[in-house]
């Protein structure tokens, strides 16, 4: 909770930032949810639209930037205002970072959409979509509450997206073994999977800025941070 400061402005350049925030996180859920659909669908208007909105992220970014650096000069912030500070500049820049994660499968829309493939290709995209964009969407809620007993089960599972991802890496090189037809929509595909993998540890990054926020702690650098993709061969894929 931010404290209340005699300068009734003060107040609200912290809460600009909050605010802001907020909007990026929204904005990010959308984009990423939006290029998920547009490639089940084939919609490529709409992923044309996500890759426009990336702007949207890159221009708040730049904001709370030049806001932060403004209020660090004129207030001269200690404790808990600064680590706001530096925790807002943090967090936006996990979030920039989503959004470019969910443009970057938007621009495959197109190769993806080229072809007919089966609805089975896309079935576990959408649960690692569903799971990645659960994890960001709880974690600006604990932004908003700053509720930060949660922030330990939600880092954890982290692990869950990872499993997952690997799970959908070897069905895929599964898929491609079986009819080569699928090598090119699967290759997207796999590099789509890395894409939402990747929100997953951003999420977790912005758990642990809040984390540091609000108790001024950092959290135990001990959670693994990779999936198990590189283990998988072509013989383990197939079963043998």
């Amino acid at each position: 909770m931010q404290s209340h400061h005699i300068v009734s402005a003060y107040d609200e350049e912290l809460k600009f930032l909050t605010r802001k925030i907020a909007a990026m996180g929204g904005h990010a859920e959308r984009m990423v949810d939006q290029s998920i659909a547009a490639l089940v669908s084939s919609d490529i208007a709409l992923a044309q639209k996500v890759i426009g909105d990336d702007a949207v992220l890159d221009e708040g970014q730049r904001e709370i930037d030049d806001k932060a650096i403004l209020i660090i000069a004129k207030r001269q912030p200690v404790a808990g205002d600064l680590r706001e500070i530096i925790g807002a500049i943090r967090i936006s820049a996990d979030l920039e970072r989503v959004g470019d994660l969910g443009k970057n499968v938007a621009k495959r829309v197109v190769a993806v959409a080229e072809g007919r493939h089966p609805v089975s290709l896309f079935r576990g995209l959408q649960a690692l979509a569903e799971l990645a964009l659960t994890q960001l969407k709880e974690v600006l809620d604990v932004y908003a509450s700053r509720s930060v007993e949660r922030i330990a089960f939600m880092r954890d599972r982290d692990d869950q997206i990872d499993a997952m991802y690997t799970s959908l890496f070897r069905e895929l090189l599964t898929y491609m073994m079986e009819d080569p037809r699928n090598i090119t929509p699967c290759t997207h595909l796999l590099f789509c999977a890395k894409n939402i993998e990747r929100i997953g540890d951003h999420a977790t990054n912005i758990a642990e800025a809040i984390y540091y926020i609000v108790t001024g702690e950092q959290m135990p650098a001990d959670r693994p941070k990779e999936d198990k993709s590189h283990r998988v061969t072509i013989a383990k894929a197939a079963g043998e």
